[in-house]
């Protein structure tokens, strides 16, 4: 097994004999004179290409995959200058596409009050009370990731925070970012009181006596948003530099990122990302893994203009890829749209946060323009919604390489799995939220149409679907190898056995999934995705000596990242 230090010296060996890709024009993949900058040597190579499954070997040029294959084939690339790297066993896999996070706002949230995995109440407040310490009068009080059934279902109210910051306002988002809970004091400046109604789309939570407990869900969280004091630029900045790092410890070499917008949320932060925070990155060449950006959807038409101006590849980083809208919430906000109502609210069915005859025209004008489309949809009634609208879509527009994107496809309905095949579409699903529904659905909707209906990999894989796996960060952590292992096994925390298991994926499947199949669902798999040659050279090596040993017992780190054959971690 190949030592952290042995990474650490091989960085400092190889780090200018990586070069940034030249036009195809200047380097012939082909010619004999062609001489690699850097071989991985007795490995063991899972490439996530069908044509070469494994190899042990691979030579690396101007930051792509020169050659793979056994060594005998692959040292003949090698000249004077070209750095060996022998791996002793270790398993390398191309590097894990993230496929649906909230990038920047990941990073802004890596520096505030952290309460994913909080388990009581006590403890809640607790991590509130130690950050207001640090706070002046007045100064605004952050955090996010917090999961009420972790303690028992019940949800926080502005009581539990009251005492601990009456000078201080608070905004606290649940872990799926479609509830949040404000104190009294942020509530007074957002003027939300008994008197304010509930906007379209949203729900100010009361109590049986008509004054608001704090908690505030999809389209109602913009009455605090508007009152909350703007992230600045450069703490945005320092947040994807932050996230990108982050990233790159997990072995993530490129992220979906499906931006700052949400339910109530104005589409301005998604563009002034984009502007102020990627163009600034790419102009400074501060940028150290790959994106692909999605825009909200009510903008299509400025991300045309965008990507008819520039390209669809501002460079080697950065990727324009379409725009994103939302159908539903969130099961644990109750705002998932399903066809029967809530076990725990039988007044409930969810919420519909858009009307449809506006979805489908702005998805075919968005489709009709070239850009790729990604809907979010939880419940099983808003994912058989958007399955009748794009083939509506497809009628209307014409059968082409559409890549239709279901974001979370989390719940759904008998047969509405084959129905993903019919045109291909990409399932981007999430498979570590299953880790806290497993326990938490059936309270929701009921074990049996809990176990019926949910996180359906194989009958997705099985009716033709497209399988890209993503975190949702910061909802749940980048953490490809725990996706990984989640999907193959089913089984929380304390279980002993698998929930729902005949939705279980094998490793093959899991892996594509992070890799080939992720590449897919953006139109990146011209150049990323697999270790193939002409490809970018971004793979992470792990721990595991043998294939064998991976399989059997996959690790829950990635030794090192590389991106353009470059080291990027650690």
């Amino acid at each position: 097994m190949l030592a952290r230090s042995a990474f650490v010296a091989a960085a400092v060996a190889i780090a200018t004999a990586v070069f940034l890709f030249p036009p195809a024009s200047r380097l012939s993949w082909n010619s004999e004179e062609t001489v690699a900058d850097m071989i991985l040597a007795n490995a063991t190579i899972y490439t996530a290409d069908p044509a070469r499954p494994f190899a042990e070997a691979m030579a690396v040029r101007a930051g792509r995959v020169l050659s793979v294959g056994g060594y005998d084939s692959v040292k003949k690339l090698k000249g004077r200058r070209t750095f060996e790297l022998n791996l002793s066993g270790n398993v390398v896999l191309p590097g894990f596409i993230d496929s649906h996070v909230h990038f920047i706002d990941g990073g802004v949230q890596l520096a505030r009050v952290p309460l994913r995995g909080v388990r009581s109440k006590d403890d809640f407040i607790n991590r509130v009370k130690e950050a207001v310490r640090d706070k002046h009068h007045g100064q605004w009080v952050f955090g996010g990731g917090w999961n009420n059934d972790f303690w028992g279902g019940d949800f926080p109210t502005a009581a539990w925070l009251d005492d601990i910051s009456p000078d201080n306002p608070v905004w606290l988002s649940r872990m799926d970012g479609h509830m949040g809970i404000a104190n009294s004091l942020a509530m007074r400046i957002a003027g939300i009181d008994r008197n304010t109604n509930n906007p379209i789309g949203g729900t100010i939570m009361k109590t049986p006596e008509g004054e608001p407990t704090g908690l505030l869900v999809d389209a109602a969280m913009k009455l605090v948003f508007d009152v909350i004091p703007q992230v600045s630029i450069h703490q945005r900045r320092d947040a994807l530099l932050r996230a990108s790092r982050h990233a790159l410890m997990r072995g993530v070499t490129t992220v979906v990122d499906v931006g700052s917008y949400f339910p109530g949320q104005s589409e301005k932060q998604s563009w002034e990302d984009f502007t102020d925070v990627y163009e600034w990155a790419h102009s400074t060449k501060k940028m150290i893994m790959r994106v692909c950006l999605f825009f909200p959807m009510p903008t299509w038409s400025r991300v045309s203009e965008l990507i008819h101006d520039k390209g669809r590849l501002l460079s080697q980083w950065i990727h324009l890829g379409g725009v994103k809208a939302f159908l539903d919430g969130s099961l644990g906000s109750s705002s998932a749209l399903f066809y029967e109502h809530y076990k725990d609210d039988p007044q409930s069915y969810g919420l519909q946060l858009v009307d449809m005859d506006n979805l489908l025209n702005t998805t075919l004008e968005s489709d009709k323009s070239g850009l790729q489309v990604a809907i979010h949809a939880i419940g099983d009634k808003a994912n058989d919604m958007l399955l009748s609208m794009f083939d509506k879509v497809v009628d209307l527009n014409g059968m082409k390489d559409h890549r239709f994107r279901i974001e979370h496809a989390q719940h759904l309905a008998p047969g509405a799995a084959k129905c993903f095949g019919k045109h291909g579409i990409i399932a981007s699903v999430q498979p570590d939220h299953l880790l806290d529904d497993a326990d938490s659905a059936g309270k929701k909707i009921g074990i049996e149409r809990a176990e019926r209906s949910s996180y359906s990999f194989r009958s997705l894989l099985d009716g033709g679907a497209h399988l890209a796996f993503g975190s949702d960060w910061p909802v749940s952590d980048i953490n490809p190898l725990q996706a990984i292992q989640t999907a193959i096994s089913r089984k929380p925390p304390g279980w002993e056995v698998p929930w729902i298991p005949t939705e279980r994926l094998t490793l093959d499947d899991s892996l594509k999934a992070h890799t080939i199949s992720a590449a897919y669902a953006c139109f990146l798999d011209h150049v990323l995705g697999s270790l193939s040659e002409g490809k970018y050279a971004d793979f992470v090596v792990l721990p595991c000596t043998s294939w064998n040993e991976f399989s059997s017992d996959i690790p829950d780190y990635v030794l090192a990242t590389y991106v353009n054959g470059k080291q990027a971690y650690p």
